[in-house]
């Protein structure tokens, strides 16, 4: 039995649809937007639109921008050109770009190698990377891929994949989150922190 009007019912699958958003979730969004005014509703409506209709990836990072050019990074002349970060999704460089300590460029995979989820190299933006690296001017290229199988695996075979252009590749390094104990650290996380330690 339909407890709801058609056109709820498919509001609140179309919310469903969104990750992280479960049945009870969706429809609690449904009902909030029939409660709004028209207005809101449609400014609502021409923002997830305008969203989809402007937003493209930058020619050169691969990067989220608006319109057709470069994106704001890649177009400042503020940033080091030399160096390159690679990352797989633009909320990574969200993140990156919080801790306020690097100045270099991105380049955006959109997803890292993963056989079981029928992800190989050519479903990735690397072609694109291989091309930048190899047209000269990069000095270094950071892996800075999630610490998991899978993130490990993207870095390993782009590292392989730039070697021959002599450009040096580094990885991030992982250790012991700030304001943790060593006692519930893991053994892996313990292993990278002796191995990335450093001089103070």
């Amino acid at each position: 039995m339909q407890y709801f009007p058609p056109a709820l019912e498919t509001l609140t699958e179309q919310f469903a649809r969104l990750p992280g958003i479960g049945h009870k979730s969706a429809q609690r969004l449904a009902f909030f937007v029939l409660s709004q005014s028209a207005e809101d509703v449609q400014a609502f409506a021409d923002a997830l639109l305008g969203a989809k209709h402007s937003i493209s990836l930058c020619p050169v990072c691969q990067n989220l921008t608006e319109g057709e050019g470069p994106c704001a990074l890649c177009s400042s002349d503020k940033r080091d050109r030399g160096v390159i970060c690679v990352v797989a999704s633009p909320k990574d460089v969200v993140a990156i770009e919080r801790a306020r300590e690097y100045d270099g460029l991105y380049h955006v995979l959109h997803g890292v190698i993963s056989p079981m989820n029928h992800v190989g190299p050519d479903d990735l933006h690397i072609k694109e990377l291989v091309e930048r690296v190899a047209a000269g001017g990069v000095r270094e290229v950071i892996m800075a891929t999630n610490p998991d199988t899978e993130g490990e695996a993207t870095a390993m075979y782009l590292s392989r994949l730039l070697k021959p252009f002599q450009v040096k590749v580094t990885r991030l390094a992982y250790g012991i989150p700030v304001g943790s104990h060593l006692e519930y650290t893991d053994d892996a996380t313990l292993m990278r922190a002796l191995e990335g330690r450093r001089e103070i």
